[in-house]
């Protein structure tokens, strides 16, 4: 999406994006459907505080929603800082924290695009053996974990976790409208494609089964994001934690991590 496109044409997008009507986007933000009709249409440049009330509504990305301030021609709401900036050091340390505690399983904090920005030192497991090239900043875990040259030659079940993944990135690209991710689905489609292998009813949820030295490792992840973030960067990180599956992967990951150190 472009800011120099007209506020009403990007309003228009991103309702159909989430296949809602004029009327349905009027009762869900207590206008009127002729309001919303001229908005889109040109007749009514909406006020900055009608802008941000459709895009909460349509449940727009920050980011995206200050492009949409921006066609209305008005400045930006949401600030987009580097993870690395001092303002966002107290955040940084908070998920410091919720790493630190979550070891001696793995558990990393990734970017709205799957780049690494923060990670425990339990999350060796993923990166043994990969190839080099891919450990390269910025990490992409995505990439990582589909590669043929990450860490998905040791993952047992490759064709369950591909089935999960890809449709979850094209829901990711259809949400976002993010060109970026929208080349990397492309790419990581072209490492394989979903088909077969089917998520065993018995399962409630994603397992993860990866080989580490002699060992066969079985995780679920859980994902956590900042709730009610006000600032583009934390509104786009995300926390994933790795959690044993069974007994006997939580007993390696624990005698792993007392041997090293």
């Amino acid at each position: 999406m472009n800011g120099d496109r007209p506020v009403g044409e990007l309003l228009r997008e991103w309702r159909h994006r989430r296949k809602l009507s004029q009327l349905d986007l009027a009762i869900r933000a207590d206008v009127s459907a002729r309001h919303v009709s001229f908005v889109e249409t040109g007749r009514t440049i909406p006020s900055r505080s009608m802008v941000l009330h459709l895009a909460e509504q349509l449940d727009i990305p920050l980011r995206e929603r200050n492009r949409v301030l921006i066609a209305a021609g008005h400045a930006p709401e949401f600030r987009r800082r580097d993870w690395t900036d001092p303002a966002l050091r107290r955040a940084r340390d908070a998920v410091q924290r919720v790493l630190h505690l979550h070891e001696p399983y793995p558990a990393l904090a990734v970017d709205q695009r799957w780049n690494l920005v923060q990670a425990n030192d339990c999350v060796g497991v993923f990166f043994d053996g990969v190839d080099p090239e891919l450990l390269e900043p910025p990490i992409n875990m995505m990439r990582l974990g589909l590669h043929p040259g990450g860490f998905a030659s040791r993952l047992r079940n490759l064709d369950q976790v591909r089935n999960f993944l890809l449709p979850r990135l094209a829901r990711q690209v259809t949400a976002t409208g993010d060109p970026e991710l929208a080349a990397l689905h492309e790419e990581l489609r072209s490492y394989g494609t979903p088909g077969g292998a089917d998520s065993d009813p018995a399962e409630i949820t994603l397992p993860i089964r990866l080989r580490h030295r002699d060992a066969e490792l079985s995780f679920f992840s859980t994902i956590t994001t900042f709730g009610a973030a006000f600032d583009i960067t934390l509104d786009e990180v995300a926390v994933e934690a790795y959690f044993p599956a069974d007994d006997e992967t939580a007993t390696y990951l624990r005698e792993l991590v007392t041997s090293v150190r």
